[in-house]
């Protein structure tokens, strides 16, 4: 293969790896954008199942004083009964303790209701606490790793390019202009396979004449369709696998 043919394929390798590896360091930041937002969705939800619990606990502690208010009406009230001079006070006393009773009533079902409700929600807080610090340590894991993929992609990224500004120095610059033009031009590869005949990424069959003169490798050849730098590469023989001339078969 010629000199600037081996060059090219080598410069191909490079910059499918380097294709590869921006587009991983590129998704990393996305990701962990990602993983952090679902994080802070359910941040927002325990925060959210917080407020409702402390509301909750507000509310009991309120009807709670509301009872303790009208216990000790009913106390005051029962002892101003006493001193009631007729029947109209009496019953106006009574009226009063049986208003200040349905009070009670009413607040202890505010209780029940508001404790029915509290179950769920602590059980909802407990389970969400428990499970957002798992989560947290895995977000964090999941960060630091990535921050390791990036920098070690990073570092081979630098010596890939190093390597990619060497390789085309080397190159005559209308090789290195014509696979840099295809490359551009065809969504990242310049360099293609002929197998069978044909160009083994547009797949159109090649000129027999163009083909046999790929073959002969005289000099770097494009691929009349797609202009991408054809290389060929013979196909091995037994022998050349065996590493060696097969024994003749026996008769």
């Amino acid at each position: 293969m010629l000199p600037d043919l081996k060059l090219a394929v080598r410069l191909q390798d490079i910059d499918n790896r380097v294709a590869e590896l921006t587009k991983e360091v590129s998704s990393l930041p996305k990701h962990i954008a990602e993983i952090e937002k679902k994080l802070e969705s359910h941040e927002r939800k325990l925060e959210a199942d917080r407020a409702a619990l402390t509301a909750n606990q507000k509310d009991r502690k309120r009807f709670e004083a509301d009872i303790q208010v009208q216990q000790q009406k009913i106390s005051k009230l029962k002892d101003q009964m006493l001193e009631a001079k007729t029947n109209e006070q009496y019953r106006a006393f009574q009226h009063e303790i049986e208003y200040c009773e349905t009070e009670i009533r009413r607040a202890e079902d505010g209780i029940l209701d508001l404790m029915t409700e509290s179950e769920p929600l602590e059980r909802n807080v407990k389970t969400a606490e428990g499970a957002l610090k798992q989560e947290k340590t895995q977000v964090d894991a999941e960060k630091h790793q990535a921050r390791e993929r990036t920098a070690k992609d990073q570092r081979e990224l630098d010596e890939l390019n190093a390597d990619r500004k060497s390789i085309a120095t080397q190159m005559t610059p209308n090789v290195l202009g014509a696979y840099e033009r295809a490359r551009k031009m065809r969504r990242g590869i310049g360099v293609a396979e002929a197998v069978d005949g044909r160009c083994s990424q547009c797949h159109m069959a090649l000129r027999l004449q163009f083909f046999q003169d790929l073959k002969r490798g005289e000099r770097v050849m494009q691929c009349e369709s797609c202009n991408r730098i054809l290389f060929y590469n013979p196909p091995q023989t037994v022998e050349h696998l065996a590493g060696e001339v097969a024994p003749a078969a026996r008769s």
